[in-house]
């Protein structure tokens, strides 16, 4: 899901990938972002196949690409809206790979799935065939230069072939307005907080995306908004999920709060403490998502 351009790893694929051997050295750091990957995709997996089943697409595509794969959450919606596919699955980072492959075992498909580990803002992309269908979800803003990424895809592609980009419409939202108890509307702050810190420093976050797959030699087919809203009733996974997503606000966002919200967030954070997050029996996951289906002009 997320290729992003901290490291520069390597390019190339995987071996078998039930190999217990395969893969390279765990690398401690990597668990926080593993784990908010794989929350997401618990959470989030109904909504991932709704947009998989949307896809405008012509024929049963055999050869899918998923760029910015993560842990696999649109890997395996998209194997299993398309039954005859092979999936190629991307990213900059070998820990989400790893289990990738892990659960590509687990779910006997293995011989379904290839990984690659490789950085898309480098020059060329690894070999990636010539797929029927190209997959990116939340990864393309994390590029330097998106616009390039882009025009490698429209190559890519096969005649006739389908690009499909998931971007953010709108952040995520877990609590009530009027929590928490003392300082309500604390996530809005806290978020807007954030907003700041990633305009800064991930640029693309909020790019014309109609406009960057025109300009790439796109031509836009469809585009959609979809609204999320899911939880309630004290959701272990939505409690946890929200624990990990109000964490990375924090880490962005702190030395922007002030020291009574900050005191607070910290509380909800606290996993052993009476206001903890995952007490709550309110939290919702409520967010946008907008995709465009695209194929060469």
């Amino acid at each position: 899901m997320f290729a992003t351009h901290q490291h520069h790893p390597r390019q190339g694929g995987s071996a078998h990938p039930c190999d217990p051997g395969h893969g390279e050295p765990h690398r401690h750091g990597d668990d926080d972002q593993v784990e908010f990957l794989e929350l997401h995709a618990e959470v989030l997996a109904g909504h991932i196949a709704s947009i998989a089943a949307w896809l405008p697409v012509k024929g049963e595509p055999r050869r899918i690409v998923d760029l910015g794969c993560g842990t696999g959450a649109g890997t395996f919606a998209l194997l299993e809206r398309f039954p005859a596919a092979h999936v190629t699955a991307v990213d900059v980072a070998a820990e989400p790979l790893g289990r990738l492959r892990e659960k590509a075992c687990a779910r006997g498909v293995a011989e379904r799935v290839r990984t690659v580990q490789a950085d898309l803002d480098a020059d060329p992309w690894p070999d990636l065939g010539t797929p029927d269908l190209v997959w990116a979800s939340a990864a393309m803003h994390h590029l330097d230069d998106p616009g390039r990424a882009l025009r490698n895809v429209r190559d890519l592609l096969a005649p006739g072939g389908l690009f499909a980009v998931v971007e953010l419409a709108g952040s995520l939202r877990f609590l009530p307005a009027h929590a928490p108890e003392g300082r309500p509307g604390l996530e809005e702050r806290a978020r807007a907080a954030a907003a700041a810190h990633y305009a800064e420093h991930v640029p693309h976050l909020d790019a014309d995306w109609g406009g960057l797959l025109v300009a790439a030699g796109f031509a836009v087919e469809d585009r959609r908004t979809v609204s999320v809203s899911i939880g309630g009733e004290g959701d272990d996974a939505i409690a946890r999920y929200a624990q990990a997503s109000l964490r990375r606000v924090r880490d962005v966002a702190a030395s922007a709060l002030d020291p009574e919200d900050l005191a607070a967030l910290d509380r909800l954070l606290d996993g052993d403490g009476p206001d903890s997050l995952l007490r709550r029996k309110d939290l919702v996951l409520r967010t946008e998502r907008a995709v465009w289906a695209a194929r060469r002009a």
